[in-house]
């Protein structure tokens, strides 16, 4: 009976602080945001063998577009970001796809599509971004951190412009948050303490 109670104390602390590091990172490098003003919803792809979305990029679309602030579907550019990394079509492309035929979104789409790198989405989708007031990046928490902490040290001035996406939700994945979270901690290795702190 103890070592039951101890592996169910142990799997639900694992399960919190799977969401603890998730929660905190989506809140790392961003602004609390006004309203106003034009809006991009960065989605970054994953690799993607094959013509058809994968479960994550399904996810990380799902979340690109539930982003997007109330109201201003019209309004917001959404930009999918990933080339062709495994031989088969840009993961921008298959996200793309995915939006307008499956999800129905029919916003403005522009595509990024030579991206292989986390550093390169985002110096690729740079040009794409100078004249929004509000930027959001969406995909797993850990990796929009990275993506962000890169626009920062790339260009601290659209960094500013940094607010969040809704690429976190309590209980979502929570089985695999603890993955996450450990996987996290290795992709977000070189990044400095201030950048993987969350801002007030």
């Amino acid at each position: 009976m103890r070592r039951r109670t101890g592996l169910a104390i142990a799997g639900a602390a694992t399960l919190v602080w799977g969401e603890w590091l998730n929660w905190r990172w989506s809140r790392a490098l961003v602004d609390n945001g006004g309203g106003g003003g034009a809006e991009a919803v960065v989605v970054l792809g994953y690799r993607n063998p094959r013509a058809a979305a994968n479960v994550i990029n399904r996810w990380r679309v799902r979340a690109g577009i539930r982003s997007i602030t109330a109201g201003r579907a019209r309004g917001t550019r959404v930009i999918f970001s990933g080339g062709a990394t495994s031989g088969g079509a840009a993961e921008a492309q298959v996200m793309a796809d995915y939006a307008q035929s499956v999800l129905g979104f029919d916003g403005t789409v522009l595509l990024e599509d030579r991206s292989r790198t986390t550093w390169e989405n985002i110096t690729n989708v740079i040009p794409l971004l100078e004249d929004v007031d509000r930027i959001k990046i969406a995909s797993q928490p850990a990796h929009a951190l990275k993506a962000r902490a890169y626009l920062r040290r790339q260009r601290p001035d659209l960094a500013e412009r940094l607010v969040r996406a809704d690429d976190y939700r309590p209980g979502e994945w929570i089985v695999v948050k603890p993955l996450l979270a450990l996987y996290g901690l290795w992709a977000l290795r070189g990044l400095t303490a201030r950048e993987r702190k969350p801002s007030p």
